[in-house]
């Protein structure tokens, strides 16, 4: 099967809808599990790995929640095709330059991924859009309770579930949820947002996860560990900061307007007219440019335009995704000067932001 065949065309993820979507893009909630008496990943023999993959695919595969899903093994997927899953956040950095013995499933629809031998022998997730925290949450147990019926875990009585990384040991659970934040990066608060919040133990981290940039004002807020915790516990404690940052972001949008509504205009105004015009983008620039146009449709400056829209824009001008809807652009530059032109088709017929 076709990999691009498989995933959800861009406008149908671009639609999708949840809580609190303007702020909240998305939940997600990971779990790392590995098989008892066999090496982890990063210390396992090919023949290791080989042999845990075998033992886990059909498992994922069977499961109720990946019916007419997508299996492959890393070996058999492009670059181009990794790098696309990594855009749509279904495998990691990391999982992407996995070669034998690796492997990722796939639901139809996206909700769940599965990498097999990433830095744990399974690395397993739920994706929903908005916040939905809870709900990913309860998703991901369901398929961690079939599979541990399947599979012998490695587990301990004294530390919980035995993971690659310290900071997984315990309940193995990562919580996550992306935030669109332009509020408080124009109000310059987003310093002390960060710091507030690695003081209660959380991290925050750029568009695609640890070691990137925070492109387009999106930032993704995780828990840092899992050990001495349960897992409701962690989730709780996320949902409250998710929640207090939501409402410092909707303050800050306020605000903004209240008192700086000029400024505001012109960063969304100059956002615009550079979309609307240019003839050539990168994909950073296209990213912070487009997190504006985004703000200036939640704040009602471009009347009868769809937040989808922008959603859709940002997805489809990564540059494997642009890729792979143009296939003749391999360079940078090329792909610089498509991205250009396909936003400019798609707001040729909306105007500049409109105030009463």
């Amino acid at each position: 099967m076709n990999l691009l065949d498989f995933l959800t065309p861009s406008p149908e993820i671009a639609k999708r809808e949840g809580p609190d979507d303007t702020i909240v893009i998305s939940s997600r909630v990971r779990l790392a599990r590995n098989l008892k008496n066999i090496s982890f990943p990063g210390w396992a023999t090919k023949q290791d790995r080989i042999r845990a993959m075998d033992l886990m695919r059909p498992a994922v595969e069977n499961l109720p929640q990946m019916k007419d899903g997508f299996s492959t093994i890393m070996d058999e997927l492009s670059p181009l095709d990794k790098q696309l899953l990594i855009e749509r956040h279904l495998i990691s950095r990391e999982h992407a330059v996995k070669s034998a013995g690796s492997a990722v499933v796939m639901s139809k629809g996206e909700i769940f991924s599965i990498m097999i031998n990433e830095e744990d022998h399974l690395r397993m997730q739920a994706l929903l859009p908005g916040f939905q925290l809870e709900s990913a949450f309860n998703k991901i147990d369901e398929v961690d309770t079939l599979l541990e019926k399947q599979l012998d875990y490695a587990f301990s009585s004294k530390l919980g579930y035995l993971t690659a990384c310290p900071t997984n040991v315990g309940t193995g659970i990562r919580v996550s949820a992306m935030l669109h934040l332009p509020g408080i990066v124009l109000a310059e608060q987003i310093n002390q947002i960060i710091q507030a919040v690695n003081k209660l133990g959380l991290a925050v981290r750029g568009l695609y996860g640890e070691g990137t940039d925070a492109l387009g004002n999106f930032f993704q807020v995780s828990n840092q560990q899992t050990l001495g915790e349960e897992e409701l516990q962690i989730l709780e404690r996320l949902q409250k900061v998710v929640a207090q940052i939501v409402e410092h972001e909707s303050n800050a949008r306020t605000l903004l307007l209240e008192k700086q509504k000029t400024a505001v205009l012109n960063h969304i105004g100059r956002a615009y007219g550079i979309l609307a015009n240019a003839y050539s983008m990168s994909s950073k620039e296209a990213m912070n440019l487009l997190s504006l146009f985004r703000l200036g449709i939640d704040y009602g400056f471009f009347p009868n335009t769809i937040r989808a829209l922008s959603d859709e824009l940002f997805l489809i001008c990564q540059p494997a995704h642009l890729q792979k809807l143009y296939p003749n652009t391999n360079e940078p530059e090329e792909r610089d000067i498509v991205r250009a032109d396909i936003i400019r088709e798609r707001l040729k017929d909306i105007k500049g932001p409109i105030t009463k």
